[in-house]
């Protein structure tokens, strides 16, 4: 991977998947860092990981530090062979690893603010269900404009262009549904999630989380974050803390990401985590390229850098 300004993404909730762990080459701290999740959540997340149902691992409260796990430990292997990004940033619950890997706080830290979130997003579910819809085929602009007429419902995922996912009060975003296909939408499809993440409704949460953040010791970046809330590169740690208080209940200004990442160009994505979502969503962006660690070809390299 040397010659190039490399950027790792790390993919959040959704990417999760059974036997994620499983393919990460040998990481000594894997294993205690399972432990103290294990601890954090009363949960075996190892049997989980590699026997539990789609449904199991899906819960937020399992998903989350999973995943931040199977993120950060892929984040730290590429660094180990070499890897030296140039920027860092992640997708949501992602966004968390990356301050992880780029130094802004311990990997610990990081595992024990992922549990209180996954915990404090499940509590407000419960108190103030929702849904979430992808919307294909129209601008965010577009979107915007149509939910302005709408109530109890917003534009929670910039993914990419022709790519926005809304989230609400479950009739809200139905009713939505129906005016962005009469807009022009090609199709609306409704997310297997039982809360409006990144929407209003998580502002309780949000708010809860911020507390959490305020007593947790934060650094400068190693390496320029560009943050979901606030879309350019930054390493100062009291900017970084107030964009992740902001995380939870604003919207993931992903295509914005994608635009501040490619200045660092020529620039190739690496997607560090399962699944391949972050790497198809920079496709659509000009001036990126983009590999997964679970491309046959970058796993390949990772293994004989560290044979």
């Amino acid at each position: 991977m040397s010659g190039m300004n490399a950027v790792l993404v790390f993919p959040g909730q959704g990417s999760q998947r059974i036997g994620m762990l499983d393919d990460i080459p040998e990481l000594e701290a894997l294993d205690r860092l399972l432990d103290a999740a294990e601890a954090l959540t009363g949960r075996d997340l190892r049997r989980l990981q590699r026997e539990g149902t789609p449904a199991e691992i899906a819960d937020t409260r399992v998903a989350q530090p999973l995943l931040y796990l199977a993120d950060w430990a892929w984040g730290r292997v590429l660094l180990d062979v070499g890897v030296s990004p140039v920027a860092v940033a992640g997708h949501s619950l992602g966004e968390l690893a990356a301050l992880a890997v780029a130094g802004v706080y311990s990997v610990e830290a990081g595992l024990e603010l992922v549990c209180e979130r996954a915990l404090l997003m499940a509590e407000a579910v419960a108190e103030r269900p929702g849904s979430m819809a992808a919307v294909l085929g129209l601008e965010g602009q577009t979107v915007a404009e149509v939910l302005e007429n709408a109530s109890g419902v917003w534009v929670a995922n910039d993914n990419a262009p022709g790519q926005i996912v809304i989230s609400g009060l479950r009739d809200s975003v139905a009713s939505a549904g129906n005016a962005l296909l009469s807009a022009g939408a090609r199709r609306v499809i409704p997310l297997d999630v039982a809360g409006a993440f990144h929407s209003p409704l998580m502002q309780q949460a949000a708010d809860r989380f911020s507390r959490l953040l305020d007593v947790t010791e934060f650094h400068e970046a190693r390496v320029p974050v560009v943050q979901n809330a606030r879309p350019e590169p930054a390493t100062d740690a009291s900017e970084i803390r107030s964009a992740l208080a902001d995380q939870i209940a604003s919207p993931v200004r992903w295509t914005e990401t994608m635009h501040a990442l490619a200045r660092y160009e020529p620039v190739t994505l690496v997607e560090a985590g399962p699944g391949s979502v972050l790497r198809g969503l920079a496709k659509r962006v000009d001036g990126i390229s983009s590999v997964s660690v679970e491309d046959t070809d970058v796993q390949a390299l990772v293994e004989e850098v560290l044979r």
